[in-house]
């Protein structure tokens, strides 16, 4: 059932130059064969959905410079690809395992920090549940 579904990140910060190629990656179960989301939230702005991506690997919806990649053997693994990563890449980026709903629960933020970055590209990650509120 959907109460089993998970998906968590590999890391929650990263540093990269900027140029750099930089790969996110989430692991994740599921019982269904839906679809996998990342979505992205800039300081002070609504997430935003970056790419769709079926567990067989076909994208959905695209977003220029970012691309997918899915392990749905052993591994479970959902890969989000930057391409020549900038300053503007610095954010929050969600991996999801439904459509979610873009709420604000003040939890969710207390532990994070306001990101600047200078010619450094600082990378958050956060996951959840189907059934959570997670955006």
């Amino acid at each position: 059932d959907s109460m089993a579904d998970s998906i968590k990140p590999l890391f929650t910060r990263k540093h990269v130059d900027e140029g750099d190629n930089v790969t996110l990656s989430c692991n994740y179960t599921t019982s269904s064969s839906g679809n996998l989301f990342w979505y992205r939230q800039n300081t002070k702005s609504k997430p935003e959905i970056l790419l769709n991506v079926m567990q067989s690997g076909t994208l959905i919806s695209t977003t220029p410079r970012m691309t997918a990649e899915v392990d749905n053997g052993d591994k479970k693994q959902v890969d989000l690809i930057i391409s020549s990563a900038a300053v503007s890449d610095s954010a929050l980026y969600y991996c999801a395992l439904r459509p979610t709903v873009t709420g604000n629960p003040a939890a969710l933020y207390k532990n994070l920090h306001t990101v600047s970055a200078i010619r450094k590209v600082v990378i958050y990650m956060l996951s959840g549940r189907s059934h959570f509120f997670l955006l």
